[in-house]
């Protein structure tokens, strides 16, 4: 089974949990104190981890870090539909692994700006990371407002949402917590809507609400 080294309000472990419940997979959860406990700054932790960082996976002794790898992994070995890794279309590939990238920039905008806040991690530019958050939220709500001119749901093109969705999804939904208002970016919006509906999401317990519909969904799919 997949051993998940988890902090229950990191965005980046949240993606992992997200894809392994759209796939049905099941999974161990070992918790990580990371904040206020530091836990993952630990030289016991740095053996799994150098870096010192969440999420990390042993799938039957294959240690993984970072998130966005991590998706890839989880998706190209589990989804045999390749819907959520689409391996046999470059075309797709590649814009999937651009909006990956992107979503590495929404960590280190509108989560460092969370982790500011909500964290008190003061060494962080909160102004400077707030900024370089509403700029990629404007990108991506442009980007979705066209894609939705041409009948597309999702950040690459197909009738599927992809681990693209998965790795974006997270810190947006987190950046009020880190002062970034998602009011001016109604495309985003509607997407987070969409997104709330697949079948098997999970709410990010204690953190933003999935409202009655999702919730029955959620609880179809346990």
């Amino acid at each position: 089974m997949i051993k998940l080294y988890d902090y229950e309000l990191s965005g980046n472990c949240y993606k992992l949990r997200l894809l392994m419940s759209f796939l049905g997979l099941e999974h161990e959860a070992e918790p990580i104190d990371f904040y206020p406990g530091n836990q993952h700054k630990s030289p016991e932790f740095r053996q799994i981890n150098p870096l010192g960082q969440l999420p990390v996976i042993d799938d039957e002794g294959l240690v993984l870090r970072d998130a966005q790898a991590i998706l890839v992994y989880l998706a190209s070995k589990y989804d045999t539909s390749e819907n959520w890794y689409p391996s046999s279309d470059p075309a797709i590939l590649g814009q999937v692994s651009q909006w990956l990238a992107f979503a590495d920039g929404i960590t280190t905008t509108a989560s460092a700006a969370r982790l500011h806040d909500a964290m008190f991690y003061t060494q962080i530019d909160v102004d400077v990371a707030r900024a370089g958050a509403n700029k990629l939220f404007r990108i991506l709500d442009e980007h979705l407002y066209f894609a939705e001119l041409d009948g597309q749901d999702w950040i690459c093109p197909g009738d599927h949402p992809t681990i693209a969705d998965i790795a974006c999804f997270p810190y947006i939904m987190l950046s009020e917590e880190g002062g970034v208002s998602r009011m001016d970016y109604p495309a985003i919006r509607r997407w987070t809507d969409r997104f709330k509906r697949i079948p098997g999401f999970v709410v990010m317990s204690g953190v933003f609400p999935a409202g009655p519909a999702v919730e029955k969904e959620a609880e179809r799919a346990a």
